[in-house]
């Protein structure tokens, strides 16, 4: 007899270097095995091969690291938050850090649907000269089109990107992009690179935030 899901809650996580170059649905598999561990009364799916009610965020793409992952997933039965943190918490395997975990409405669409935008930090280590990069970001925000190929077909760059800013540390240039999310509409922190003429095998790209259309949550 299938269980009636009662209770859906969102897990808020980092992702640090340890895990950059784990994979989406590798990463997926990953908490599967962390809320089992944690003997959660997970709900499951319909179906020939019944799987735990997850939702990850917005894929991470390899390399980067993330301080604003976002996973819902379903239960069958309520527990307190910090009680349900705690035990994820002590089942966590490297590489994950746990933020914060609450209870959300189950009427909020899927976390894809509800992404906007995002939030990057870009560290530049070493950083371009000042006078160049000023110079080409200048360029890149007063262009009306920037054309750009991927996976074979051409798309405009220059509307994906909502803002591009950077400050000065002193090991380091940081440049803070914030980029389309959208279904169809997606921005890249790479292609902002190669539109700047910077390496990003050279760079460390970090996820800050989320945009949503609506509150997360209820």
């Amino acid at each position: 007899m299938n269980e009636t899901v009662h209770f859906r809650y969102r897990i808020e996580y980092s992702k640090t270097s340890v895990m950059r170059f784990i994979g989406h649905l590798d990463m997926m598999r990953v908490w599967e095995r962390t809320l089992r561990r944690a003997q959660l009364p997970l709900a499951y799916s319909q179906g020939f091969n019944p799987r735990p009610r997850i939702n990850l965020g917005l894929a991470l793409p390899l390399g980067y690291i993330s301080q604003c992952e976002i996973m819902d997933v379903w239960l069958t039965e309520e527990i307190q938050n910090e009680a349900l943190l705690q035990r994820i918490h002590h089942m966590l395997p490297p590489g994950l850090e746990l933020q914060r975990v609450s209870r959300i409405n189950l009427a909020i669409p899927n976390l894809q649907k509800q992404v906007q935008a995002v939030m990057y930090d870009i560290h530049l280590d070493p950083g371009p000269k000042f006078d160049q990069l000023q110079g080409k970001i200048n360029t890149l925000l007063t262009s009306q089109q920037l054309l750009r190929e991927r996976r074979g077909k051409t798309y405009d760059l220059r509307p994906l990107i909502h803002s591009l800013e950077y400050m000065e540390s002193d090991s380091a240039i940081i440049l803070k992009v914030c980029l389309s999310a959208q279904e169809g509409r997606t921005g890249r922190p790479d292609e902002v690179l190669l539109q700047l003429d910077i390496d990003p095998s050279t760079a460390t790209i970090i996820r800050k935030q989320l945009i949503f259309t609506e509150p997360s949550k209820a």
